[in-house]
């Protein structure tokens, strides 16, 4: 099994967590010399590499899920089930993932693929189940059928044709809501993992950022939050409305992170209190603290407002589907109104229905006028949503598209590092 949440030890190296329960022995102790080998070939054969001495806790979410598969593929399971395992992986990646997972077929062994991507499905599929709700709604070859069959099956109905972006034409003008200077930050190690990085958010318009896993993006983000304070051998500054970000979460502003298990949410919390945090101290209080009437009543408002399907705003939040989990987290967010929003992978590992529910309020967002930065994996995302789109390889931004110029093609140039900058 390939968790989409990761099943992984943070403090262990990439080889320890692959071989893990399986390790190879030599003279009654782990080889561990053999278990780094086993990590580096299982990565050449089936293009998934990652250092097999770096520490898992420190890895960006991307090479994280490399680490999962490869874990089971060096088991050699005879059923390997995976879950969204694309998630988080390029389309090269994808695709590459696509070639193992036939080649595995090919010795006789059978793939469980769950997902919420159509074109993965009739792509790689031989057959496909629908579920909704709990109940199977659909049974296709998938040589048969087509991608708006099986999204009737899976939410009822035809997906709506989206709306192009607002704006296509002239750029906004203006200061800007959100600018980085010439950020330049190691980690711990002193590794360089973002070089002279410089770009700028205006309001009222999506930026879109893509990259490799891995390109930087994890340490840019985390900056511009205010999460991750400069430190000794970084330069550079962020700034929000021309001011520097202060250490620490910004209330200027909202955050979406890729991790919502682990950064957006709470998961014993309830829906009610879930939605509450961060604005804890605008809400009107009891005597003796918070009116738990008032957050209630918030939250069921957000609730409405958001289309978030719950059983009751008292459940605790992981008793949601991640589709109406994720928006949560963006009913939390952007009913805040702040001038800057950040968001990473907002349709990660859900469906359609609410993929197309995401889009649209992201889109909102910009058009009340604010600054919206928006990392994602999935390229047709961010070229339906993006005013532009900054590519990052290797820590730094290499290339800048409009989103109408933006192709599958020349995004992935960038990503690989095969195209220079395009200003």
């Amino acid at each position: 099994m390939v968790h989409q949440r990761f099943r992984l030890f943070p403090e262990l190296t990439v080889a320890e967590n692959v071989v893990i329960g399986a390790e190879p022995v030599r003279r009654g102790s782990v080889d561990r010399a053999a278990a780094r080998r086993a990590v580096e070939e299982l990565g050449e054969r089936y293009g998934l590499r990652a250092d097999p001495d770096a520490r898992v806790g420190d890895l960006p979410v991307g090479v994280r899920q490399r680490v999962e598969i490869l874990r089971a593929l060096y088991r050699g399971a005879e059923v390997l089930i995976l879950d969204e395992p694309t998630a988080v992986l390029t389309p090269g990646e994808a695709a590459r993932l696509f070639e193992v997972l036939r080649s595995v077929t090919a010795t006789g062994a059978s793939v469980l693929l769950v997902t919420h991507k159509l074109s993965e499905v009739l792509a790689a599929g031989d057959r496909v189940t629908v579920l909704r709700r709990g109940r199977v709604t659909g049974r296709f070859d998938t040589a048969r059928t087509t991608a708006d069959e099986l999204v009737r099956a899976m939410i009822g109905r035809s997906l709506a044709t989206a709306a192009p972006p607002r704006g296509r034409g002239a750029p906004p003008r203006g200061p800007y809501a959100l600018e980085v200077r010439d950020l330049s930050v190691r980690d711990r190690d002193g590794v360089a993992r973002l070089s002279g990085v410089s770009f700028g958010v205006r309001p009222g318009e999506i930026v879109g950022l893509a990259g490799v896993a891995g390109s930087g993006q994890r340490e840019l983000l985390d900056t511009v939050t205010g999460l991750r304070a400069l430190g000794h051998g970084d330069s550079g500054e962020v700034l929000l409305g021309g001011a520097p970000v202060p250490r620490g979460r910004d209330p200027e502003v909202a955050y979406v992170p890729e991790d919502r298990h682990g950064r957006g949410t709470a998961a014993e919390m309830s829906l009610a209190e879930n939605l509450l945090m961060g604005d804890q101290r605008r809400i009107r209080t009891a005597r003796f603290g918070l009116s738990r009437a008032a957050v209630r009543a918030r939250a069921r408002d957000l609730v409405e407002r958001f289309s978030i399907s719950a059983a009751s705003v008292d459940a605790p939040i992981s008793a949601l589907s991640g589709g109406n989990a994720q928006k949560a987290v963006l009913a939390r967010e952007l009913s805040r109104r702040t001038p800057v929003v950040v968001v990473e992978e907002p349709t990660q590992g859900v469906d359609v229905g609410a993929q197309e529910r995401i889009h649209a309020l992201l889109a909102e967002a910009r058009d009340r006028g604010q600054a919206v930065l928006l990392q994602s994996s999935e390229l047709p995302e961010l070229r339906a949503l993006c005013d532009r789109i900054l590519v990052m390889y290797e820590g730094r931004v290499v290339a800048e598209f409009r989103g109408e110029d933006a192709t599958d093609a020349r995004l992935g140039e960038a990503m690989t590092g095969a195209a220079g900058a395009v200003r």
